[in-house]
């Protein structure tokens, strides 16, 4: 294809367990998402986009380095007191636009891991986003629901006061400090499993913390400060091509909308987060138009996983939901291996040079290194990126053939519009989150474009179908699926 003259700035917004059904664009319709809206109906839409992952830290894994996440052990959900799980020697997409000369940024959630072992959160903590292509990094840690509640800039903690240093740790607590499971009266937000440790600004959370007053981030206001954190970064680099990854934490737990959401969608505090991610994605546009950029940037917008509505808190998203459904037509969520697991909202938008369409191409994740490399005009090391970069933009049908997704270190197979789920000993049902697992102890086969709930399995009225899969995705994972497997 032919290179445009000046190299377009790319960011990457990422969301945090939003569904295939969340958005008005994909079809909600007890929820409005405008500002969102924009970069499916004016870009390219993809109905079959994937994260390579049902859960947030393999995903994320995938998407910055272009490898299935399942190749590596580590790359599973991560305490925030975990060593980084990408090597500094890996390819990064980062690193990829660090080729072409691109100044590189991520604001917001990372939960990749950071130091390599027993982090000294008083420290410069190392290495982290920096030492893997990001030239800049304001991040949290992991996630919202896990200590250290504080925001890490350029790998210091912020506002740190030295004479109250930070210590964390995933368990024991600290003497004297209070936690959601023995100081319930303190907690604002009802733990209902695994949430139940220190308490921060009324909220119980994962993993114990004491120190680092100073520090500690307002969860209401987390929206707006990584807004302004990624609105300065454009006005600060907008006169050089820069690669921005802007990883938003909704609609993941706690759900904590700032007041001016609190009750705007009626579904409870999840769908008040998503409409509060769509507002600061509004803002986020309106900066890029006002700087200047808009016309040369391309967007892809992405979330890392499926939806989830019980993940830890009491929060009224199961009393709320009414009519609304998550994973729209799709089966399954968050942790499954049924597809609203890891099929997603997936968008590209490029104004003025991409042409609004909706396309059926099979797109993930992992193909943003290879094809972002075609794009900006530079080689990036093989992996299992794919470059799809034509799809991408619209300009052919064609993506990948075939995909290996992965949910709690199982894994399925897609090839065209067929997947394939090996047997695996487990529970049908997540107990805790109420999303069905995708496990089964029989083979599963189901043909997506006739059944895209994943109601009808064809494992045994197909058989020659179920084995050429079999036999290929045997061939890619390097294991034998005959027999059930734990």
């Amino acid at each position: 294809m032919a290179k445009d003259p000046v190299k377009p700035n790319v960011v990457v917004i990422y969301l945090d367990d939003l569904g295939y059904g969340d958005l008005s664009s994909y079809g909600a319709t007890e929820i409005s998402t405008p500002n969102i809206d924009v970069l499916a109906n004016e870009g390219v839409k993809f109905t079959n986009g994937y994260a390579t992952s049902a859960t947030c830290t393999p995903s994320r894994y995938g998407l910055l380095t272009g490898v299935y996440p399942w190749r590596n052990p580590k790359a599973k959900i991560l305490p925030g007191s975990a060593p980084l799980i990408i090597t500094t020697e890996q390819e990064t997409l980062p690193k990829v636009f660090k080729k072409a000369g691109y100044q590189t940024a991520i604001v917001g959630k990372w939960h990749l891991g950071l130091g390599a072992g027993n982090v000294n959160w008083n420290q410069h903590i190392t290495p982290g986003p920096n030492e893997v292509g990001f030239e800049e990094a304001y991040i949290l840690a992991a996630t919202q629901d896990r200590v250290p509640t504080v925001y890490i800039d350029n790998g210091y903690v912020d506002g740190l006061d030295p004479k109250d240093p930070i210590s964390v740790s995933y368990k024991k607590n600290f003497e004297g400090e209070p936690t959601g499971k023995d100081n319930p009266e303190l907690t604002t937000l009802k733990w209902h499993h695994g949430h139940n440790n220190s308490i921060v600004n009324g909220i119980p959370r994962i993993g114990y913390m004491k120190g680092g007053e100073a520090a500690k981030w307002t969860d209401t206001d987390m929206a707006d400060h990584f807004l302004k954190k990624a609105q300065t970064y454009v006005r600060e680099h907008k006169n050089k091509p820069f690669f921005l990854y802007y990883a938003l934490q909704q609609p993941h737990v706690p759900r904590t909308p700032h007041p001016r959401f609190v009750g705007k969608s009626g579904m409870g505090p999840r769908g008040d987060v998503i409409l509060e991610a769509d507002y600061v994605i509004g803002e986020f546009m309106k900066t890029l138009e006002k700087e200047g950029v808009l016309e040369n940037t391309l967007i892809v917008f992405s979330s890392d996983n499926g939806p989830v509505l019980q993940d830890g808190y009491y929060d009224d998203a199961m009393e709320k939901i009414g009519d609304h459904t998550p994973a729209g037509k799709l089966r399954g969520g968050k942790y499954s291996l049924f597809d609203g697991g890891t099929r997603v909202p997936f968008m590209v938008y490029w104004k003025g040079i991409i042409k609004p369409k909706v396309s059926e191409a099979l797109v993930c994740q992992v193909d943003l290194v290879a094809s972002m490399a075609d794009l900006i005009g530079v080689e990036a090391d093989k992996t299992d990126s794919e470059n799809i970069l034509s799809a991408f933009l619209g300009k052919s049908k064609k993506g990948r053939k075939e995909l290996v997704l992965e949910a709690g270190s199982k894994t399925s197979y897609r090839a065209g519009d067929w997947v394939m789920i090996p047997p695996y000993k487990g529970a049908k049902m997540s107990w805790h989150s109420f999303v069905e697992s995708g496990i089964n102890q029989e083979f599963q086969l189901y043909n997506l474009e006739k059944d895209p709930g994943e109601l009808n399995n064809l494992a045994k009225s197909e058989p020659k179908k179920l084995q050429k899969m079999l036999t290929k995705f045997e061939s890619i994972r390097g294991k034998d699926y005959s027999n059930i497997k734990k």
